[in-house]
């Protein structure tokens, strides 16, 4: 990218359910905030794309978003890429284009084992991380939570037809960032009442033991509480707990020099203790160790594992990213200040400079470009400039 710079990540939403209840509306305000004006919204039907209704199901995504949010003049797209081998195929550009210029890219409810059949190595997979990864923020619930998963959850297979508990092999996202991870909404789903436990996504905490015992040991499974949502913020490296519940790691001893088992701290939710104590005795056994986080706390994303950044190009299909590129360009360059021509010529001056080791003058250059307004990264392919925003001044 010769006059733009690689934008950070976009934010990710793990929704553990509620994503278009009156708190999923709250935490999707917070997010309209950060997108450009008129953000464009592709809502992927994917997870549904089974069902009879599915256009149905995402409509009424569709129709929170438009009315919820139409002081924001959001431009909503549904990309019907229902199935494989058909029109409305997760392969076919004319149906997932539209991911190429999101600024919000949501999936939702579904069959985890359908959509992880349907998307994987799909060209709307294809897009959609490498869209996320200049910039576009993920909106994850249900069914397309557990999807991104290292190991998903078959929920229909095993809580409706009966087949005994196991995992399959899900879309593994964020590999890419050194995590392995499990999601699993619904932790605390309390639908089966007094005679039958539904909490851990309808699995029963004596099920869902004996899925932990089948997972590799460096797999760090993350709980989500009902009306909860997990914020990752990739940029900062940190997450945070919003909504009105908790969010669960069990993981391995990664940071930590023994073993360790944080339960919550306020009384009000010590009560829960009880319920997560056969997790800390399977953690302990593990090497790992329970951690349960509550709304409005943040802790950094080391907190789940070794994060590191990646090269995008290295893991998509050759040309995929250059596509992207393009279009994050060509989207840029509707809206996003150009540097002057003045700030150009500095950039060059101090090219130069940097070229005949003159070290002392390019850096005197690039603190006056600074002043001006712009920062100046010094890539494989040249120099290019970024526009100082608030935020990163506040940084």
């Amino acid at each position: 990218m010769s006059e733009l710079s690689l934008p950070e990540p976009g934010s990710i939403l793990l929704f553990g359910s509620g994503e278009t209840s009156p708190t999923g509306r709250k935490i999707f305000e917070q997010v309209f905030h950060s997108l450009p004006e008129k953000p464009r919204l592709a809502l992927l039907e994917t997870p549904a794309g089974f069902e009879l209704n599915s256009a149905q199901v995402i409509g009424r995504v569709a129709e929170f978003f438009n009315h919820r949010f139409q002081n924001y003049s959001p431009r909503v797209e549904i990309l019907p890429a229902r199935k494989r081998g058909t029109r409305n195929s997760p392969d076919n550009p004319e149906v997932v284009s539209p991911l190429l210029h999101a600024d919000l890219i949501f999936m939702g409810p579904g069959s985890p084992s359908y959509a992880v059949r349907q998307l994987r190595d799909s060209l709307a997979w294809y897009y959609l991380v490498a869209r996320h990864r200049l910039g576009s923020v993920l909106a994850l619930a249900s069914a397309a939570t557990i999807a991104f998963s290292t190991f998903a959850l078959p929920v229909y297979e095993i809580y409706k037809v009966g087949e005994d508990v196991h995992w399959i092999e899900g879309l593994d996202f964020f590999s890419r960032y050194g995590l392995k991870l499990v999601f699993i909404p619904h932790w605390n789903n309390s639908e089966g009442g007094i005679n039958l436990d539904t909490s851990r996504c309808f699995m029963g905490r004596e099920r869902f033991l004996r899925l932990i015992e089948m997972l590799p040991e460096d797999i760090t499974i993350v709980g989500l509480d009902e009306k909860t949502t997990l914020l990752m913020d990739l940029s900062r490296c940190e997450c945070q707990v919003k909504g009105i519940g908790s969010v669960t790691l069990i993981h391995t001893n990664h940071n930590h020099t023994q073993k360790e088992t944080i339960f919550p701290s306020k009384p009000s939710l010590r009560k829960q203790s009880d319920a997560i104590s056969s997790l800390v005795i399977m953690a302990n056994q593990r090497a790992g160790h329970v951690h349960q986080y509550h709304a409005g706390e943040l802790f950094p994303m080391q907190d789940i594992g070794h994060f590191h950044p990646y090269h995008p190009e290295a893991s998509l299909p050759p040309g995929i990213w250059h596509e992207a590129v393009k279009a994050y360009s060509e989207k840029t360059d509707e809206t996003a200040p150009s540097p002057s021509d003045k700030v150009l010529e500095l950039i060059r001056i101090r090219e130069l400079a940097r070229k005949d080791n003159n070290w002392e003058k390019a850096d005197q250059i690039r603190k006056q470009v600074e002043l001006m307004g712009w920062e100046i990264l010094d890539t494989n392919a040249g120099p290019v400039s970024r526009l100082i925003t608030t935020q990163r001044m506040k940084n």
